[in-house]
């Protein structure tokens, strides 16, 4: 393939790239985020594949088989189950606005200048192999596209005639343009994150279009690359972890902690998900997804890897090295835009990573190298310096140095080691960072000696044991130390430290860290108790959750003078956003101005906070305490500042609890008056509703007697027909009398009732016959559905007179609303469990399902459908509370226009339901419907 074909499509996607992160910013200074989504959240969190998944795995599988799992278990691990953690990492970083790791362990252990040096320059000597190992992976990349298939690369040319040279000089470029453009790291590099989330979608579909084509074009699918695997006995065990005598369980468990770790601690990692976090909540879909992505990425890592040694072992005299497999079996093939699209996809995945390291390293060495020296330099100088100018070159010299670091590694290394090799090493490096990390957010005794110890002794033998083995496999050193020990002191050998056998280097290596590391940091913290300034600052990290912005302790004593305190701030972010920051400050302290503001403890906090975004925790309190006046602080002091803290806290919650109570209970009489309202307004339509109905029957009853009073002569069958017409509006009356009493009565809990067993069948018959007169008038028919009579009587337990007056009360109801003619109403009775149900069925125009609840309150009346009002109100409520007082229920179940339905429940007696739960228990009774089974067509036997 053409070169400048190759290097045409790589400066057209870097271009892309260019496009996308410009568009991103652009949105961002727009206000219209692009990274405040939680799918590019999660996706950025991606950048952990690099050229090591997209290539390494596959050499890996090639070799070790299942081997190159461990790498992605550990992250996967790490998400699902320790999201806690990165969740109060965040939470502590946003809070005290920490940019990096070192800033992130300085801060913690007393916001020591040296510690973070420490950490910077560790990190810096622990990454550079991991960019030397994704400018390889696009070297090799680069050379397999360029050279015949099976044809030995072209030697290497000298640096400054070396593609890979300037590739890392223009990744250099593009960091630089989105990553160091303003001094403040706290704040997001939205255009940045926005290219890195596109980077992993394009690495993540490369790889599976790749993993696609030789599963399924170049072979009949997974199992037929398997069942061939295993038809050749050097590739047999590939596909095997090995039995348990074989099975290196210390390996397996080191590869898997030392990748758990590195998610987290690796600083690209450490960048994308915690500084560049722009809400907790995405933490939930990141747990998820980023698991989710590594298993779709490392699906065909195995498929691919046989597949090619079957392909290349098939071809005698080509030799092709399994880590370009997933660039030369397409090629291979002569599918050119499927071998561009893989080149682009491990493009992203060695792009996207030293992008980000660049980012984080650069700012480590710029805030916790640069920026104590400019101190210093400033004091000795005794003027200011412009600190912002002078960093943010720092900074973007600093990228370009890490990346020739980088360059240079890879071009003195060669080919000695594998890009998994070199990735492990950086693992290693990073993971000295875990004790002093993690033991700072839950151990409140860790010091800043033991973390120092702790570090410095891990890392020394971290280089012992594996940065200088590396270095003498690749031949820059003499490798007599290797074989016996330096000065031939066998046990000091460095694969073999203090006479440890029988472990791989990485595993010897990370024991022997680990040990001293860890061993190191307990002890030295056990020995001496912590200072006043680090034991303010485990408060504030291990209880991070525990407080909020107004209830924080602020651990300082002294005076300070706003003239001093205040210029520091434009020094640093300069004059437009420090006077937004400090007038955003200002009204939330509830003053006019920044000229008014306070000089005291929190002001001092707040703009050693607001340097700490831009210089890093410890230079922002080095340069604070230039210029102020502290007193010393001793562990009584913190602890008196912290107790007064949790009593402002206590007070704080009481306060909220009471507002919260106040809040609760200005609502529940807001909705209380509202029910009064209601309830005097439905009175006063009941009063109405009442006097009319009272001034009917009297005005007809007088009418009609003053009609016999004055006609002496009025005959006889007339005057019948006055007096019938006389009882029939008294005894009108005197119901309407007896509903009001009734309801009182029940309202008072006084109502006077006689419960006895009775036989619901035959009160329904009753109820039938009472108003059978009255339904025949309307032209009603009445249809009484019974069980069978040889099944036991339902006998119930209530008051026959107030149940048959609830059984009026539905009756007459449903034939007010019946058609006139052609009403139906259907009176059914069934067997329900341990209850007997009665429902009244009609056939008029149903309820409405706005009216459907409100039919059971109180002096609510019904509509006939013309708008016309019916009763007084008071029936249905009187018969539910009956039938409630009796523990049954009673419902109503109407679709407009078929009809309504009002049913209810009641307990049969004992004797009977216990019959009725044996006849359920052999299979006899019926399933209890819901509530509302009105519609239940009966037994041909049941009707009656």
């Amino acid at each position: 393939m053409s070169p400048l074909l190759v290097i045409a499509v790589a400066t057209a996607y870097l271009l892309l790239l260019f496009a996308v992160a410009f568009y991103g910013d652009r949105r961002a200074a727009q206000g219209r985020s692009l990274i405040g989504n939680a799918w590019v959240y999660a996706l950025s969190m991606a950048v952990y594949c690099t050229a090591w998944t997209y290539f390494g795995s596959i050499g890996r599988a090639a070799t070790d088989g299942l081997w190159f799992l461990p790498i992605y278990l550990g992250p996967m691990l790490a998400m699902i189950l320790g999201w806690m953690v990165v969740r109060k990492m965040i939470r502590i970083a946003k809070t005290y606005r920490i940019t990096s790791i070192a800033d992130f362990i300085s801060s913690r252990y007393g916001k020591s200048p040296l510690l973070a040096g420490v950490v910077t320059l560790i990190m810096v000597v622990g990454i550079v192999p991991y960019i030397a190992l994704q400018l390889k992976g696009i070297a090799v990349a680069y050379a397999v596209l360029t050279t015949p298939l099976g044809q030995p690369f072209p030697a290497p040319h000298s640096w400054w005639q070396d593609s890979t040279f300037y590739l890392a000089l223009a990744l250099a470029g593009f960091t630089i343009v989105f990553g160091a453009r303003q001094l403040d790291s706290s704040e997001r590099h939205e255009g940045l994150v926005a290219a890195i989330a596109l980077e992993s979608l394009v690495k993540l579909l490369a790889f599976v279009a790749v993993g696609v084509f030789v599963s399924f074009v170049l072979f009949n699918g997974v199992g037929d690359i398997f069942a061939r695997a295993a038809a050749v006995p050097e590739m047999a065990g590939l596909l095997e972890l090995g039995d348990d005598s074989r099975f290196a369980y210390a390996q397996w468990f080191t590869l898997t902690v030392l990748a758990l770790l590195s998610v987290l601690l690796l600083p690209r990692q450490f960048q994308v998900m915690v500084v560049e976090n722009v809400d907790e909540r995405h933490l939930k879909r990141a747990v998820w997804v980023f698991p989710l992505y590594l298993l779709l990425i490392n699906l065909f890592v195995l498929p691919i890897a046989l597949g090619g040694m079957l392909y290349f072992g098939a071809q005698p005299g080509l030799t092709v090295h399994p880590e370009t497999f997933v660039l030369a079996l397409p090629l291979a093939e002569g599918w050119l835009w499927l071998v561009l699209l893989a080149f682009i996809g491990g493009f992203s995945a060695a792009t996207g990573m030293v992008i980000v390291d660049g980012i984080a390293v650069s700012t480590m060495i710029s805030n916790n190298l640069a920026a104590p020296l400019l101190l210093r330099l400033q004091g000795w100088l005794r003027s200011p310096l412009d600190f912002k100018r002078w960093l943010l070159q720092i900074r973007r010299a600093a990228i370009v140095l890490i990346m020739l670091l980088g360059y240079l590694y890879y071009y003195l290394a060669g080919d000695a080691y594998a890009l998994m090799g070199i990735g492990l090493i950086s693992f290693a490096a990073v993971a000295q960072f875990a004790p002093a990390l993690f033991g700072g957010m839950y151990w409140k005794g860790g010091t800043r000696a033991g973390a120092l110890s702790g570090l410095l002794l891990g890392f020394g033998l971290w280089c012992y044991t594996l940065m200088l083995p590396s270095l003498a496999k690749s031949g820059w050193l003499d490798d007599g130390f290797l074989l016996h020990g330096p000065w031939g002191i066998g046990w000091l050998k460095p694969e073999a430290l203090f006479g440890l056998q029988g472990l791989d280097h990485l595993t010897h290596a990370f024991f022997w860290t680990m040990f001293f590391n860890v061993g190191a940091y307990l002890l030295v913290s056990l020995w001496r108790s912590p200072s006043a300034q680090e034991a303010s600052q485990a408060v504030l990290f291990v209880d991070v959750f525990e407080r909020t912005a107004a209830t924080q302790p602020v651990f300082w004593r002294g005076r300070a003078r706003l003239d001093d305190l205040l210029p520091l701030v434009p020094r640093i972010l300069g004059p437009e956003r420090a006077q937004a920051a400090l007038a955003d400050y200002a009204r939330q302290r509830g003053v006019a101005s920044v000229a008014q503001l306070p000089a005291d403890a929190q002001l001092v906090q707040h703009v050693e906070t607001l340097l700490a975004g831009a210089i890093g925790s410890a230079s922002a309190h080095a340069m604070v305490a230039s210029v102020v006046q502290a007193d010393a602080l001793d562990v009584a002091d913190v602890l008196g500042i912290l107790e007064e803290s949790n009593r402002l806290r206590l007070h704080s919650q009481e306060l909220e609890e009471k507002s919260h109570s106040l809040e609760r209970a200005t609502a529940e009489l807001r909705a209380a008056n509202v029910q009064l309202q209601s309830l005097d307004r439905h009175r006063d339509e009941f009063m109405s509703a009442v006097t009319h109905e009272l001034r009917t029957p009297l005005t007809a009853i007088r009418a009609f007697s003053e009609l016999m009073r004055d006609d002496p002569e009025l005959e006889a069958a007339q005057r019948q027909q006055f007096l019938g017409i006389i009882v029939a509006e008294t005894e009108r009356l005197s119901r309407l009398v007896n509903q009001v009493l009734d309801m009182a009565k029940i309202e008072s809990g006084h109502a006077d009732w006689q419960p006895s067993e009775l036989d619901l069948a035959e009160l329904l018959r009753q109820s039938c016959q009472t108003t059978a007169e009255l339904l025949r008038d309307k032209g009603t028919e009445l249809h009484l559905l019974l069980p069978d009579p040889s099944q036991p009587p339902l006998w119930v337990r209530a008051d026959p007179d107030r149940l048959t007056q609830v059984m009026l009360n539905l009756l007459s109801n449903a034939a007010k609303f019946v058609p006139t003619p052609g009403g139906r109403i259907e009176l059914r009775l069934q067997r329900r469990g341990d209850c007997a149900r009665v429902t009244v069925q009609d056939n008029g125009p149903g309820v409405p399902l706005a009216d459907q609840q409100r039919v059971f309150e109180r002096f609510r009346q019904s509509s006939d459908g013309q708008g016309r009002l019916r009763g007084t109100g008071l029936g249905l409520p009187i018969s539910r509370q009956i039938i409630e007082h009796f523990g049954g229920r009673l419902w109503l179940q109407s679709e407009p226009g078929q009809g309504a339905c009002f049913g209810f429940e009641l307990p049969l007696c004992g004797a009977v339901a216990g019959s009725v739960a044996g006849a359920a228990a052999a299979g006899t009774a019926q399933s209890a419907p819901e509530p509302g089974d009105c519609n239940h067509e009966p037994h041909p036997a049941d009707r009656r």
